[in-house]
């Protein structure tokens, strides 16, 4: 087999030389790592003096780390991989494809462009029976299914997109050490998440800390509260109605999940600063009111990528933690997650193309990233054992134990919606206007077909 590496800088991919077996990333056959789905991969796969051109949004560690699972692809099948990305990649790709030039995958974390491109005619279906792979062998794997389903050009719908490398944002940050020395204890469901918030309010204390702000895109925080509301107080299918407008925003669905945001943002005794700060306070900024001395606050919701705007020095698992923002109990909705992610699809045909997308259902095409960092995964056959930060394998459970995913519902609406009226919308509404006033205000910028 051939065992050639390539890495991408910029818009052109530049050879840097060749990749030994002894200089991939993780020695083989060593680990916990599942070398018979590799070897059975491998015997199936030979390629040799075929080359694939991958182009993504990964830069950076992140592109380190892509290169370093796709060498083991290459050792795999004797294929050269030609893995190349940019800061516009969004537009880079949408101009290789109408100039006649993709790559053979690309890869988005906006299902909204990709259907655009599906429905153009730019992108090939999937082979026969992943869909049915990953419906058997992702975590709630219809959810993921449906994320990567669009109607083609002739109007029918099909599987053309790979979910592959997943981001959790249904999560709540705390102290350990404050909930301890107050005598709190972490909630599993939304109504002890509820009395909760009322005890540490009774108690004196502020119990959230949440900021909406974010210069030119303030108000977005509160569209994933609002997202992580509508899917624990309506069921999957009308979030699904909601997001693609087949439902009003003013819809008492979405009305009642816009409230249940207020619940706890809109009582001056629940977020510190009062009511009236949580628009003006920066996102990056709410946070550290769990680190102050004494507390400004005991929880704050957030994505996974928060950590990075925590005081300097703050060791994830010891000085801070999270817990699943929970569910109903009294509702049967089960354990839906809310989170992003990105998908891979084929936009130039090749047998190379077709291997890589079976190459991504092996449970090693997933572990070889886990076990460097910045990765979360649906796959319910991976080792999670091979996490390298137990940051990460904790919220992979999470991922693994959802019975519903959904993604960002802003990220999935027209922009003019989810990247305007409905940022704008949160802002006035914790402001003091209705939900209801917010809801038929945003529905009414919703683009005409």
């Amino acid at each position: 087999m051939k065992k050639h590496f390539y890495a991408g800088v910029g818009l052109l991919a530049l050879t840097t030389g060749m990749a030994q077996a002894q200089d991939l990333a993780f020695p083989m056959g060593e680990g916990g790592f599942h070398w018979d789905s590799y070897n059975a991969f491998a015997d199936s796969h030979d390629l040799s003096g075929e080359t694939l051109t991958i182009f993504g949004p990964w830069r950076g560690e992140d592109q380190t780390q892509v290169e370093n699972m796709l060498a083991y692809f290459e050792e795999a099948t004797g294929v050269d991989v030609v893995y190349s990305s940019s800061e516009s990649y969004e537009q880079q790709i949408v101009i290789d494809l109408e100039g006649g030039s993709p790559a053979n995958i690309s890869i988005l974390p906006q299902p909204g462009l990709i259907a655009n491109l599906v429905s153009q005619g730019f992108v090939s279906p999937l082979p026969e029976g992943t869909a049915e792979w990953m419906s058997e062998n992702y975590a709630a794997g219809d959810s993921w299914v449906s994320l990567g389903s669009y109607a083609g050009p002739d109007g029918e719908e099909g599987f053309y997109a790979f979910p592959y490398k997943a981001d959790v944002k249904s999560l709540v940050w705390y102290s350990p050490e404050n909930f301890e020395d107050a005598g709190y204890e972490v909630p599993e469901t939304m109504e002890e998440l509820k009395a909760l918030t009322e005890e540490i309010a009774a108690n004196g204390e502020t119990p959230w800390c949440i900021g909406l702000g974010s210069g030119g895109a303030t108000g977005w925080p509160a569209t994933d509260w609002v997202e992580d509301m509508m899917l624990r107080t309506a069921t999957p299918e009308q979030y699904d109605q909601w997001v693609n407008h087949e439902i009003g925003f003013d819809d008492p669905a979405v009305v009642a999940a816009i409230e249940e945001f207020g619940w706890f943002a809109r009582n001056d005794a629940y977020v510190a600063g009062g009511a009236g700060a949580v628009a003006t306070t920066d996102f990056r900024d709410s946070p550290k009111g769990l680190f102050s001395s004494p507390p400004q606050c005991y929880m704050h919701r957030q994505a996974s990528f928060i950590p990075a705007f925590f005081p300097e020095g703050t060791v994830v698992g010891e000085d801070a933690d999270f817990f699943y923002f929970p569910a109903y109990e009294g509702k049967d909705l089960g354990t839906p997650v809310l989170g992003a992610g990105t998908l891979a699809f084929i936009t130039k045909e090749s047998d190379a193309a077709t291997a890589f997308i079976e190459w991504l259902e092996q449970p090693i095409a997933h572990e070889l990233w886990m076990a460097q960092k910045g990765f979360l995964t649906p796959h319910n056959g991976v080792n999670t054992e091979l996490f390298s930060d137990p940051t990460l394998g904790k919220m992979n459970d999470i991922l693994l134990d959802a019975s519903t995913f959904r993604f960002d519902g802003s990220d999935l609406m027209p922009g003019a919606v989810g990247a305007g009226s409905f940022w704008t919308g949160m802002v006035d509404y914790t402001g003091g206007k209705s939900a209801g006033e917010v809801a038929a205000e945003i529905d009414s910028s919703w683009p005409a077909n």
